[in-house]
């Protein structure tokens, strides 16, 4: 048998360096681990044993707690069980779909492993456990290194026909202006917004996703900065500090990295409720709204460099948006649907980057980097006659806007039934005009709504669907397609559940029939869920 010879110890934290040994081993790991190459690929046995597959990824659902998904895939090669770790079905935001970022980090081509936006830190974590599972494992042969994400490679020129059509090609975009959806003594702040495509030649079909790149707030960056204690014109990464905050780095959350990285700058209780952090724990019952900022609060006498502060961040990322408007009937323009989120931290008010972009800082006629992700099954039945039922409460009804609106624009024939639910009907009916218009016309030929806060009992879209449950299995025994558009975590689960149970009631099935009834749906694309 052949030893493998260890690599030799990197040291680039000088020993006369004020940290403790255990400090200074972090810190050269930190760092060697930035510099260095990847480990090495996968064997041939392994790589036989990572593609092994499996019976269509059953743990790999959206409305899963992480917990029961990693269950689900016990004793599964480890390629699956990051597939499993991760939250969304393939919706882009990392760059891959799901199947080939899980090849990336198996194959360790891609060290990146906070690149799943919807998992958040859950995903995150679960898949540093996994690469440290696949960092021991035997790596047999004399493969050929990995190239690491440090590592300088020869930039080409972007492909013009890909302009727009993916993350790492975006195309340039007019904001055209946003009017607000919510009425007087709503809870919820929701934004219709239109952007100009016809000046870049970007279009789109109804089912896909719209990126945008957001940049932090400039304001909020040089607080950081004097947080920090540091410069603005400090050159890390080949740019100013302030612009790498600005534009290149998320701000919030403050990722597990940062807390490690506090951990080994600070001492005693400071150094314990550091270490808490980082693994996922809440000692101050507040962990779940510390951005990066409340971070440099919370620790005020941990200065780290900036260098390291930058490195220890995650990288920015894109936002994606269910587009809720239809190339066929508005060429060259988009619209999307947007929530806008607001946090408290501490006593001060923050909003998300996002919505702090999209709702106040961007202007008319800004021009703002942008790109269409493709669907991934969340598309119109091929025969136009096909009925179709949505449920989309809240923002879920972005999509089906734009469902609605290219039926209209093509002539589809088919029947076409919306849900949509939100607190108040007074308040909270978006697009009510237009969607009463339709209803007028006999295009939408069903509109039923559900409001939560009209009255005593919470009543939601899922208990008006068992309210016309009769209805709704007729239309599906005549063929129709279900959609389901929002909340992951409540609302699909309740109004799957509602679907079965209707499935059972009105067409003679056992429970466990329905269940099979509705799978069935499913791998027959009948039933499609884009939920977050």
């Amino acid at each position: 048998m052949n030893q493998m010879t260890p690599p030799p110890r990197v040291e680039i934290i000088p020993a006369s360096a004020p940290f403790s040994e255990a400090q200074r081993s972090w810190l050269n790991g930190f760092f060697a681990g930035l510099l260095s190459d990847a480990p090495a690929a996968l064997s041939a046995e392994q790589g036989a044993a990572v593609m092994e597959e499996d019976d269509g990824a059953p743990w790999h659902d959206q409305t899963m707690p992480i917990a029961d998904r990693m269950k689900l895939a016990e004793g599964k090669p480890l390629r699956r069980k990051m597939m499993a770790a991760m939250a969304q079905q393939d919706c882009g935001q990392c760059g891959y779909n799901c199947n080939d970022y899980a090849d990336a980090l198996a194959g360790r081509t891609e060290p990146r492993l906070n690149l799943c936006v919807p998992g958040g830190k859950e995903t995150a974590r679960m898949l540093k456990a996994l690469h440290e599972e696949l960092e021991k494992a035997p790596a047999a042969g004399a493969a050929p290194m990995a190239k690491s994400a440090a590592e300088p490679v020869e930039a080409s020129a972007p492909d013009p026909s890909t302009l727009g059509r993916s993350r790492d090609n975006p195309a340039p975009a007019i904001f055209l202006g946003r009017r607000l959806l919510n009425g007087k003594g709503s809870e919820k702040e929701t934004w219709h917004m239109d952007f100009d495509l016809s000046g870049c030649g970007l279009d789109y079909v109804v089912g896909d996703s719209f990126g945008i790149f957001a940049s932090n707030d400039l304001g909020h960056v040089d607080q950081i900065i004097a947080l920090l204690g540091a410069s603005h014109t400090t050159i890390v990464r080949g740019k100013t500090l302030r612009e790498v905050l600005q534009h290149d780095v998320s701000l919030a959350p403050a990722p597990d990295s940062l807390f490690e990285l506090m951990s080994y700058l600070t001492g005693g209780t400071h150094r314990a409720k550091a270490r808490a952090l980082a693994q996922g724990e809440d000692p101050d019952g507040d962990a779940a709204t510390i951005d990066v900022m409340a971070a440099l609060q919370k620790f005020p006498h941990v200065r780290p460099h900036p260098e390291a502060f930058v490195e220890a961040l995650e990288p920015l990322q894109p936002r994606l948006y269910s587009i809720s408007s239809s190339h066929n009937a508005t060429p060259g323009k988009l619209s999307l649907t947007v929530d806008i989120v607001r946090y408290v931290v501490g006593s001060r008010k923050r909003h998300g980057l996002a919505s702090s972009f999209l709702a106040d800082r961007i202007q008319p006629g800004d021009q703002l980097k942008v790109y269409v992700q493709k669907a991934h099954g969340f598309a119109l039945p091929e025969d136009p006659s096909v009925p179709i039922i949505m449920v989309g409460p809240g923002t879920g009804i972005a999509p089906f806007r734009a469902f609605l609106h290219d039926r209209k624009a093509t002539r589809a024939p088919g029947k076409n039934w919306l849900f949509f639910g939100h607190q108040r009907s007074v308040s909270d009916f978006f697009y009510a005009d237009e969607l009463n218009e339709m209803k007028a016309e006999g295009f939408l030929t069903r509109l039923s709504l559900a409001w939560s806060r009209d009255s005593g009992e919470k009543f939601y879209v899922q208990d008006r669907m068992r309210e016309v449950g009769r209805d709704v299995w007729t239309w599906l025994a005549d063929g129709a397609h279900v959609y389901i558009c929002g909340d992951a975590k409540r609302m699909a689960k309740d109004v799957e559940r509602a679907l079965v149970d209707i499935v059972a009631q009105y067409g003679a099935r056992s429970t466990d029939e329905a269940v099979l009834f509705v799978g069935e749906l499913k791998k027959k694309g009948r039933f499609q869920l884009d939920v977050y």
